[in-house]
């Protein structure tokens, strides 16, 4: 897993503008491996379907994965045959590695892939990457797990796929129903902060993604899809699944140690109230409280079977100081992780000194209770013992509580990046800002920033309103001599799109064409 800096915080999401001509919107990737019979086939409906449905301006781009057949002859073919069509060669195996190359070379705003046996139905593509033009989603994947979804497929696969995400959830915590369907998009400006995160680069490459995506905080759009299985497949699903696993384990190791700066793919609400800063309230405070309370009843039963068993070949004050001990470096760092966020190692010193400072008031508290109890009953019943130390250690919790959030790890309030306007990245030390790629809306400067609010602010009515606002896709279209025409029409309708011929302002009507039965 890379652990790497990525360029820094997602600007805000917006509508993506309109693009200048022969400039595509989408660039649709179509990896293959020794695919000499149905790439064809494939990108010719593919295109067919794109040309005739899609209202943007659009790529084909075929990724071969080091074919040893006529896969490269057919693909130049294709290229030189349909200009809204490329080739690109990789000398090594992968899916992953294929997408990853051709998506970070990519000028598109919006990128998707697809297998090349097209089991998934071309009519959710538009659905797929509809959110992520209108800036409502990082992320798209089709699902053969939905409700909605129909799929026919042998009960084999069946079983593996669902046995498969059922792990992901059990194990990664995932919440999106299908990692592996060969149905996806993501936008450039996540693309390029997201994939030098992703190690995989074969199967496991998608789930890896959607992963890491989804601990960020990024939005996953899912797609009911109609799909029907390949029969001639040549996925290997031992060995599929065996790499898999493996990923699972790799990616759920690196998310607990927290080496990933999975913060740097933070969106910014915008005008949502969790954005703003609340003087009166502390932030976190509820949640804080809940982790520590969890991890505080556990670290208090590790400290009573520790105490217990210390206590049959030694003193009570001795005891006492070495489950408290032990039991207090686990609880420092199990409230450092879950309590307060705080990932990788990073300061963990300091914090675990500075947790034993915690650990000797503690210590006092509950050594205090035992010497008050010797001094009123010399010869004390165990249970005596464990009465009082309990009522000490309630007390000394709330003390290290205190202690912990405005001492220990109240420096990590510090280091997040100030906020910014929404569309603005966030500085990082020691990097520097990517510049603005197509695809990419900045924000207005004329905006005003979101400032800090009371708490009442909202029921005096002095918010307000941060929605971006968003310029007309071609000026015309707002033309006061042009009466008939006040809104907005689609992105790309006016352009040409790469590949055709015609007048830039014609729409080509669509002819009906039978679908083609599967």
């Amino acid at each position: 897993m890379r652990t790497d800096s990525s360029p820094g915080t997602l600007p805000a999401r917006e509508h993506l503008p309109a693009a200048p001509a022969g400039t595509p919107v989408l660039d649709v990737v179509v990896p293959v491996y020794n695919e000499e019979r149905d790439l064809q086939p494939c990108v010719l409906r593919l295109h067919e379907h794109l040309e005739r449905t899609f209202p943007y301006p659009f790529r084909i781009t075929i990724a071969d994965n080091a074919s040893t057949d006529a896969t490269p002859e057919v693909a130049r073919r294709l290229e030189a045959r349909i200009a809204s069509v490329r080739s690109f060669r990789l000398e090594q195996k992968g899916r992953g590695r294929a997408l990853h190359a051709v998506w970070s070379a990519s000028d598109a705003p919006v990128l998707a892939y697809m297998d090349v046996d097209l089991s998934t139905d071309l009519n959710a593509l538009l659905p797929l990457v509809a959110p992520l033009i209108s800036g409502h989603s990082d992320l798209a994947i089709g699902s053969r797990l939905a409700r909605s979804a129909r799929v026919v497929r042998g009960p084999k696969r069946e079983f593996v796929s669902r046995s498969y995400n059922l792990i992901l959830r059990g194990s990664l915590q995932a919440r999106f129903s299908d990692a592996q369907c060969g149905f996806k998009a993501i936008r450039r400006d996540v693309a390029q902060i997201l994939l030098p995160l992703v190690e995989d680069t074969g199967w496991f490459f998608d789930t890896e993604m959607l992963v890491l995506a989804e601990r960020a905080g990024l939005r996953i759009h899912e797609v009911p899809v109609d799909w029907v299985d390949d029969p001639d497949s040549t996925v290997h699903i031992v060995r599929t699944a065996t790499e898999d696993l493996k990923g699972v384990w790799r990616v759920g190791r690196a998310l607990a140690t927290g080496s990933l700066p999975l913060d740097r793919l933070t969106r910014p609400f915008g005008d949502d109230p969790r954005d703003r800063e609340i003087m009166d309230v502390p932030k976190g405070l509820a949640r804080q409280l809940v982790g520590f309370c969890v991890v505080g009843g556990l670290s208090t039963l590790f400290y009573l079977l520790l105490y217990s068993g210390f206590r049959l070949f030694t003193g009570s004050q001795a005891a006492n100081a070495l489950a408290l001990l032990i039991s207090a470096v686990a609880n420092t760092a199990a409230n450092r992780r879950l309590t307060f966020g705080v990932r990788g190692r990073g300061g963990a010193v300091r914090h675990q000194a500075q947790g034993l400072v915690v650990f000797g008031i503690g210590l006092a508290l509950t050594s205090g209770s035992l010497v008050a109890l010797d001094t009123a009953n010399a010869h004390p019943a165990h249970s005596t013992e464990l009465a009082v130390l309990v009522a000490a250690n309630l007390a000394a919790t709330v003390l290290r509580f205190l202690r912990l959030r405005i001492w220990v790890f109240s420096d990590r309030e510090a280091d997040r990046p100030a906020p910014t306007a929404p569309g603005v990245p966030a500085p990082s030390a020691g990097t520097h800002a990517p510049a603005p790629s197509h695809g990419t809306h900045t924000s207005d400067p004329a905006m005003p920033p979101a400032s800090p609010f009371r708490v009442g602010d909202a029921a005096d009515g002095t918010w307000r309103d941060a929605t971006p606002r968003l310029d007309p896709a071609r000026r015309h279209d707002t033309d006061p001599g042009r009466p008939d025409d006040h809104r907005l029409r689609p992105l790309g309708l006016g352009p040409a799109r790469t590949g055709r011929s015609g007048d830039a302002d014609t729409v080509r009507p669509s002819s009906p064409r039978p679908s083609r039965g599967r």
